[in-house]
């Protein structure tokens, strides 16, 4: 898929390699699209990776003293929607990374590469346009450029972001007490789903009277874009039952929605209706928080998402594609060169020979692949191989010790929980990881923790029994 992989210490050694390479080098991050992208040719002509993931002090989320949120090319899904301050300050931002795939996803997949692969599906771009963002560009040979998020996109999956351009960096207004906002996703199944329509509402108060508004509206054109006319009419308005209606009619207008697998351009104008009045309606009433959870299944264990250190610190950087990979798997040090050029998964069970590690989909929508890496549990057919170089991974064929079966294994052994067999090792591993977080997990947490997990035999009612088995066996 590529010839030569780079895992990089400073944003400045990526710089370096793009300014040379230009077109045929990409950023990788998460990777949860490149992968994808790579596998089905849609970006032909790519031949280098550049991994930043090892580059410190990409992964804050902060507030400076100016209002300003500012978040860093590192930062993930999962650590938007856990973090209190997005929750408390930007919440239709977090409550868009809960909607995006699933926790094994949201452990990888970045914000940045959200913004950056500019499908006006992704869920992110619709908040941070509403919430004002703009995203700081840098290049060896130009500097720094800052670029609003509404500037950035020329079409679909089309941006200025240039071949030496890596995005450093998303910055925006933190909402303040007069401002209230809320995301609304609808897609055809509850999670793992690309969204049909989705909306931001961002609206500020004064008194009882909405005094400005912003609603972007994603999935129904080929950029994100505003309901200016609605946005203009609430101004000045108290959200009564008769006001918002009609914002919510302004709001259709401003779709242009096309035909797809997903759904005819009439339902889309119906439901851009609809959820902006829903979001309205919630905002009003004070619910705009609506389903968003207070304690969300994250599947990152004792980590907290922190990344973590290379169990050797002279194994962080790859400098060619030949260089082996020096790896920890299930507490065993590997070393294994020829195998840059392919994902986690086909490593591990081509090169490791950890076969319980299985190949579904191969594009991150059934979870058979679920493995440890760095503590959190990831797909590994949308990991590359070489990030698996100084990294501590867990299989499950680690899952047991000593012998002992993990509670999670005894749990689906005495409830009948295996099937066809297939989907068991990604189950296992996402439940493992759900009762290292939670040691007895509610039965919505443990749906929550198998929603990036598919299985086949739609037994779910045997595997939900031996998650609840599990937990009481865990205490």
């Amino acid at each position: 898929m590529w010839q030569t992989y780079h895992s990089v210490t400073s944003i400045e050694e990526a710089l370096d390699i793009l300014a040379e390479q230009k077109d045929r080098a990409r950023i990788v991050a998460g990777g949860t699209d490149i992968i994808l992208e790579l596998e089905r040719k849609v970006r032909r002509g790519v031949e280098t990776l550049i991994d930043i993931t090892r580059v410190p002090g990409l992964d804050g989320i902060s507030l400076d003293e100016q209002g300003l949120i500012h978040l860093g090319p590192l930062v993930t899904h999962n650590a938007c929607a856990a973090s209190k301050l997005i929750v408390e300050r930007a919440l239709p931002l977090a409550q868009a990374c809960w909607e995006v795939g699933a926790p094994q996803i949201r452990n990888r997949a970045t914000i940045v590469g959200n913004l950056v692969t500019a499908s006006p599906a992704n869920d992110t771009i619709a908040p941070l346009m509403a919430l004002g963002a703009s995203v700081t560009l840098r290049s060896k040979a130009r500097g720094e450029r800052a670029v609003p998020l509404a500037e950035f996109y020329t079409g679909v999956r089309k941006t200025v972001l240039q071949a030496d351009e890596l995005v450093t960096e998303v910055a925006f207004p933190a909402m303040t007490t007069s401002k209230k906002g809320m995301f609304i996703k609808l897609a055809l199944r509850r999670a793992q789903a690309i969204s049909v329509v989705d909306i931001a509402v961002i609206l500020n108060f004064d008194g009882e009277l909405v005094s400005q508004a912003r609603i972007t509206l994603g999935s129904v054109a080929p950029v994100i874009v505003r309901a200016n006319e609605a946005e203009a009419f609430l101004a000045g308005r108290a959200l009564t039952a008769e006001v918002i209606a009609e914002a919510a009619s302004l709001a259709r207008k401003a779709a242009k929605p096309i035909d797809d697998v997903r759904g005819p351009a009439a339902y889309r104008l119906e439901m851009v209706e609809l959820t902006v009045r829903r979001a309205l309606q919630s905002i009003a009433v004070g619910e705009e928080r609506g389903w968003f959870p207070e304690d969300p299944v994250m599947l990152w264990g004792k980590t907290h998402g922190a990344p973590a250190a290379p169990f050797n610190r002279s194994l962080v950087h790859t400098e060619t594609g030949d260089d082996a990979i020096v790896t920890r798997v299930n507490g065993k040090e590997h070393t294994i060169k020829g195998a840059n050029d392919k994902t986690l998964l086909r490593f591990l069970r081509e090169d490791v020979g950890l076969i319980g590690t299985k190949e579904g989909c191969a594009e991150g929508e059934c979870g058979a692949c679920t493995v440890f890496l760095d503590g959190a549990a990831v797909m590994s057919c949308l990991v590359p191989a070489p990030r698996a170089h100084g990294a501590e991974i867990v299989t499950i064929e680690g899952l047991a010790s000593n012998g002992k079966l993990h509670p999670i294994q005894q749990a689906f052994v005495e409830e009948g929980a295996v099937q066809c067999g297939y989907c068991t090792p990604g189950l296992l591993m996402a439940g493992a990881k759900l009762l290292e977080e939670r040691p007895r997990p509610s039965k919505w947490e443990a749906q929550q923790a198998i929603t990036g997990n598919l299985c086949r035999c739609t037994g779910y009612y045997k595997i939900l029994a031996a998650f609840d088995k599990a937990g009481r066996l865990e205490r």
